[in-house]
């Protein structure tokens, strides 16, 4: 397998990195995480056009026709330089699941402002005491009236906050607790019966607990067909895991550079503390553990872009998710301990690699949840 970028995509990267550098350095950055909305409308608009938002979208819909393996190098930089905005959220999950389900009136309704920067999607799918499990149960939707009727709450729904519709799985048919029945619907965030407790995730971007009471669906609110959507979701989630990998992987970059930073400046007993052979060691496990992530989530990222069989894309997904969480808690570790005691300080961007890492190593499963997943695809 090639593991080199194109030329079109080492492009985008670097002039993503290059504005990133300019406009999103680590002070401007804590500005934007401290902010009432926590998102950047200028930054956003600038992924924007930069066809960010647009790169994995089909050209039918106004995007570039790209997949996963487009965006990792952009996803890298995002990593490295922390981004907050919920680009992974919108293009690789809500975009994705309207995209592929949605029908022509819905994606016209809503792709196109996704394209341009207008506006911001949410995919609403986690529910409390269900973890990892993408169906949904506790959440409902009922028919009535030529519509629907949704009941429920939903956890941790990034980018919520900012966001004008959010995507809600929801539970329509089949036997309560058993994996089927699962339906996808349209919600405008303001509609009556929306109610959206904000919070800031630990790593800084902005999630909201939203609770759906009572909420007048119209009938072309459905996405797909009632009951059906978790293939579609379990795919989705897949491609934006395999974004996620890349996104971890621009962050233990950084957290690596910052480190040897450290070592080459800080002296002790007359030396620099990198010309000591034990800490030269630990920081050449740090580069050696990151490589392999690199390669793995390289290698997701093609699956998911291939297409076809669905156990051979959950399979290299998996393994890829275990060995980048394993590595995440490496990296963030050992970077936070050879910089001492001031790599748990706020001043310090390591700390915040170190909180990047450690939801990376969470969201979408964790290495328990993974390993689990990819042993029933043996």
């Amino acid at each position: 397998m090639d593991f080199e970028f194109s030329e079109e995509q080492t492009q985008l990267a670097e002039s993503l990195r290059k504005y990133l550098a300019n406009e999103y350095d680590f002070e401007k950055r804590k500005a934007i995480v401290k902010s009432a909305s926590g998102v950047s409308d200028t930054v956003w608009a600038t992924f924007a056009d930069m066809g960010l938002t647009a790169l994995a979208l089909p050209e039918a819909d106004g995007g570039f026709g790209g997949g996963a393996v487009d965006l990792m190098a952009a996803m890298e930089a995002c990593g490295e330089a922390l981004v907050v905005e919920p680009l992974l959220d919108n293009v690789g999950l809500a975009a994705r699941l309207v995209a592929r389900g949605g029908s022509v009136a819905q994606r016209e309704a809503l792709l196109p402002g996704l394209v341009d920067g207008r506006h911001r999607l949410a995919f609403a799918y986690l529910e409390h005491g269900r973890r990892y499990e993408l169906d949904a149960q506790k959440t409902t939707a009922r028919a009535q009236a030529g519509g629907w009727v949704l009941d429920g709450e939903k956890s941790v729904v990034i980018g919520a906050p900012s966001a004008r519709v959010l995507i809600v799985s929801a539970h329509t048919a089949g036997v309560a607790g058993q994996p089927d029945g699962t339906s996808l619907f349209l919600v405008d965030a303001d509609a009556a019966g929306v109610s959206i407790n904000a919070c800031r995730t630990v790593d800084g971007q902005r999630a909201a607990d939203v609770t759906f009471t009572g909420v007048k669906l119209p009938a072309e609110a459905l996405i797909g067909t009632a009951g059906g959507a978790l293939p579609l979701i379990e795919e989705a989630v897949d491609f934006a895991t395999a974004l996620l990998c890349a996104d971890a992987i621009g962050t233990m970059k950084n957290a690596n550079d910052a480190t040897l930073e450290y070592l080459k400046n800080r002296k002790q007993f007359g030396a620099p503390i990198g010309s000591f052979q034990a800490l030269q060691h630990r920081m050449v496990d740090m580069y050696v553990v990151c490589e392999q992530a690199r390669s793995m989530a390289i290698f997701a990222a093609a699956k998911v872009d291939e297409g076809g069989d669905a156990g051979a894309r959950k399979r290299a997904v998996s393994a890829a998710k275990v060995k980048i969480a394993d590595a995440a808690r490496q990296v963030s570790q050992e970077s936070v301990q050879l910089h001492g005691g001031m790599g748990m300080t706020e001043e310090l961007k390591v700390s915040h690699n170190f909180r990047r890492l450690t939801m990376i190593a969470q969201r979408f499963g964790d290495a328990d949840h993974h390993l689990e997943r990819y042993a029933t695809f043996d």
